[in-house]
C-alpha cells in the first residue's frame, strides 16, 4: 500500500447533492451492542496482535465506553508486558448489520490511533472479498501525517475525473489482482487527517458516502464540521459539505456492480503486512517493529486507541431497513476457518446480515484527550 505519491490534475465539480434521515445509531453506553468482536490472532493482515472478545474487551478496559463522555474507546493494550513470541492484546469489531450501496457514513472522531508499528483502520468490506468490494475511509501507519482512502474490488473499477479536492493520487486500478492489492489509493493533503496533528486538531468526522453514482468521502477537522453534522441531528444534506477530499465516480466504476452491502470495521493492528517491511525502512520509526515496539511493557501504546462519539446511519428513505442478525449477537466470535481472503489493506472477515435498502448513511464520532 505504500507506494509514491503521484500527484494527478482532474477538473472539479459540485458532486450531487443528497437528503438523509437517520435510521441507525451507535452512541453511549450501547455503543457496542451491535458489532462482533474477532476474538483471534491476527491471521488477515498478519500483525503482531490478538483480537479480544467482547468479555474481554470490557475486562481489560481496551473496548468501552467511557461514563464521563459517552465516547467509545477501542485500544491496543499499553498496560501489559509482552515477552518474546506473544501478541500484544488489540480490538477488531465488525457491525452485525450491513449497509447497502447508495448509503453514506459520516464518522465524527476526536482521536485515532498512530505511533511506531500502529496500523489503525476504519472501513468497510462486503461478506465475501473481493467480489463484494472494500472501502478504506480511515487508515494509516507509523508516524504518517495523512490519511489514506482506497477502494478494493474486483477487476474492471477504476478511478476516473475524479470530483475531488485531493490531487495525491497513488494509483487508479481498484481492482485487487493489480499492483498487489495497494487498490485506488487518494491520500488526504490535510496533516489534522491522522495521527498526532489529528489529535492536536481535536480531531474530526469523516463521511463516506456509497451512492449508485459513485463513492465520496469527506473529512472535516474540528473547526470546520458543518452544522449539519453537529448536535442530534436527525437528517442529512450533503450539499453543505461542498467537494469530497476523494470520488470514485461511476463513470469509471459500476459501484453497484462491485459493492455489496458493507460491514463497518474498526480495527488496530501492529506490524504486519504494511506497517512492517518496507513501510517500517522508510519510515522515521528505529529498531525492529516487533522486537522494539511490541514487546516489552506498552508504555509505545499509550496513543494507539480510538474515541468514538458515535457512529450514525442515515437512509434516503428515512425507512428502518436494517435487517437483525439471526446467527450471531453483540460479542460472539467470527471464526476464523470461515475468513475469506484478506486484503493488503487491513481487509479481512467481517460478519453480518444486509441492509434491503439502496441508499443509507453513516456517521462516526471520536475525541482528542489524554486518557492514559
Amino acid at each position: 500500500m505504500a507506494a509514491a505519491l503521484a500527484c494527478v490534475a482532474f477538473s472539479v465539480a459540485p458532486v450531487a447533492a443528497t437528503s438523509y434521515s437517520m435510521v441507525k445509531e451507535y452512541y453511549g453506553s450501547t455503543f457496542f451492542n451491535d458489532w462482533v468482536f474477532y476474538n483471534n490472532y491476527d491471521n488477515l493482515t498478519n500483525g503482531d496482535v490478538t483480537y479480544v472478545s467482547a468479555s474481554e474487551g470490557t475486562q481489560d478496559q481496551l473496548a468501552y465506553v467511557d461514563s464521563s463522555t459517552d465516547h467509545a474507546i477501542i485500544k491496543v493494550d499499553n498496560t501489559s508486558t509482552v515477552v518474546y513470541d506473544n501478541k500484544r492484546n488489540s480490538v477488531r469489531i465488525t457491525s452485525s448489520d450491513s449497509f447497502s450501496v447508495g448509503s453514506l457514513w459520516v464518522a465524527d472522531m476526536y482521536h485515532v490511533p498512530y505511533g511506531c508499528s500502529v496500523w489503525p483502520a476504519w472501513w468497510s468490506q462486503a461478506p465475501v472479498w473481493p467480489q463484494g468490494g472494500e472501502i478504506d475511509t480511515f487508515e494509516g501507519i507509523n508516524l504518517n501525517t495523512q490519511n489514506q482512502m482506497s477502494l478494493h474490488t474486483e477487476t474492471g473499477c477504476t478511478a476516473v475525473s475524479q470530483n475531488q479536492t485531493s490531487t495525491l493520487i497513488t494509483s487508479t486500478n481498484c481492482s485487487y489482482a493489480a499492483n498487489e492489492d495497494q487498490g485506488c489509493i487518494v491520500t488526504d493533503p490535510s496533516t489534522a487527517s491522522y495521527g498526532a496533528g489529528f489529535a492536536s486538531a481535536g480531531g474530526g468526522a469523516f463521511v463516506t458516502e456509497v451512492a449508485s453514482t459513485g463513492i465520496n468521502i469527506w473529512f472535516f477537522e474540528r473547526s470546520q464540521i458543518p452544522s449539519t453534522l453537529s448536535g442530534n441531528a436527525s437528517t442529512i444534506d450533503t450539499s453543505t459539505f461542498g467537494i469530497p477530499v476523494a470520488n470514485w465516480p461511476s463513470t469509471g466504476c459500476n459501484i453497484e456492480q462491485f459493492f455489496e452491502p458493507q460491514n463497518l470495521i474498526f480495527d488496530i493492528t501492529l506490524c504486519g503486512d504494511w506497517a512492517d517491511g518496507v513501510a517500517w525502512n522508510t519510515s522515521t520509526c528505529t529498531g525492529v517493529c516487533y522486537n522494539d515496539w511490541v514487546m516489552g511493557n506498552g508504555t509505545d501504546y499509550d496513543n494507539a486507541y480510538f474515541e468514538v462519539g458515535y457512529v450514525r446511519v442515515f437512509s434516503t428513505t428515512g425507512s428502518n431497513t436494517v435487517v437483525s442478525p439471526t446467527s450471531a449477537s453483540s460479542g460472539s466470535s467470527p471464526s476464523a476457518s470461515t475468513s475469506s481472503t484478506p486484503s493488503n489493506s487491513g481487509a479481512g472477515f467481517p460478519h453480518g446480515d444486509v441492509w434491503m435498502s439502496a441508499t443509507v448513511v453513516v456517521v462516526v464520532g471520536l475525541l482528542s484527550s489524554t486518557l492514559f
